[in-house]
């Protein structure tokens, strides 16, 4: 490991707290869309704007509230790795669907 790269992963990670309640409230806002659109018949795009609105949501959770944007390159990589499996899961689970 590089004298320099560990210096910059030991580094505190500043966020500020108006950084945070941005995010807190872009959350509620997206919640409170999701809401709305349960609603609204959509058909079949009703599960694609949820899981939409909900990959949102968890990308700004993961990289903010879960520090993940500050850690080691790796480690995202792990991250990468299990949402791609879980897209694939997803990805066969709706064709099971929709050609049963």
């Amino acid at each position: 490991m590089d004298h320099n790269d560990q210096h910059s992963h030991d580094a505190p990670h500043v966020v500020s707290y108006g950084q945070y309640v941005l995010i807190w409230l872009g959350l509620l806002a997206l919640t409170g869309i999701t809401v709305a659109l349960a609603g609204i018949d959509l058909g079949r795009w009703v599960i694609v704007t949820a899981l939409v609105i909900a990959a949102i949501k968890s990308t700004l959770v993961l990289n903010i509230f879960m520090h993940l944007k500050f850690e080691h390159r790796m480690f995202r990589w792990f991250v990468v790795i299990a949402l791609a499996t879980l897209a694939i899961f997803f990805i066969l689970l709706f064709f099971d669907y929709a050609f049963h």
